[in-house]
């Protein structure tokens, strides 16, 4: 496949990662308080899948381990605001079957090489590890939401969250100025920004 497409790919999933910041931050903002708009998590979902698939097309297993963690939590925040059950039930099936669906398909018909995502020449073990790490981190933020939200019965974005954010945003970037990966560059810096205003909205309502 063409560089230009793949990286076209990469750019639409950052910009709606970056959508679904912009929104939060905007609704957070009039409320003085940190809000969690339904429409976050469903660019959320829309993205992480365009992601992964861009990860794959990159050969990138850290890209494509970070979005198969968070898509069902993206999911499940839907189901929590009381969303989810509103989209076509032909719509929730596409959604929660199609990861898996793609998965099968790529291993039975070899598409998926094992040995190319974890011994690609461009991507020196250390630098996979680095990446793979940066992932988990930035993942273990939504794990972290997904628990204080079942065990507040709603969707919500608390100071944990943001802090997790902001580690596993910076680890991010580091990994994309060694891969020169301008995709995961552009969408983490931005990034940056509003989850340091986050949490000092955060901060501001518990002071």
């Amino acid at each position: 496949m063409k560089d230009w497409l793949i990286y076209s790919i990469g750019f639409i999933a950052q910009l709606l990662f970056s959508s679904r910041l912009i929104v939060q931050w905007i609704t957070s903002e009039k409320k003085g308080k940190v809000i969690t708009p339904t429409l976050f998590w469903t660019l959320s979902l829309i993205a992480s899948f365009l992601l992964f698939i861009y990860g794959y097309l990159r050969l990138d297993f850290a890209i494509m381990f970070g979005q198969s963690l968070t898509y069902f939590i993206y999911i499940r925040n839907l189901q929590l605001q009381g969303q989810w059950q509103k989209f076509p039930r032909m719509i929730q099936y596409l959604l929660n079957f199609t990861p898996v669906l793609i998965v099968i398909f790529y291993y039975n018909n070899n598409e998926i090489d094992l040995e190319l995502l974890f011994n690609n020449e461009a991507i020196p073990l250390w630098l996979l590890v680095l990446g793979i790490v940066a992932q988990l981190i930035f993942t273990l933020r939504f794990v972290y939401q997904w628990l204080y939200s079942e065990k507040q019965k709603e969707s919500s974005l608390p100071m944990g969250f943001w802090l997790l954010s902001l580690i596993g945003a910076v680890l991010i970037l580091s990994y994309a100025i060694i891969r020169k990966d301008p995709v995961l560059f552009a969408g983490h810096l931005f990034g940056l920004i509003i989850y340091t205003r986050n949490a000092y909205l955060i901060r501001k309502t518990n002071d």
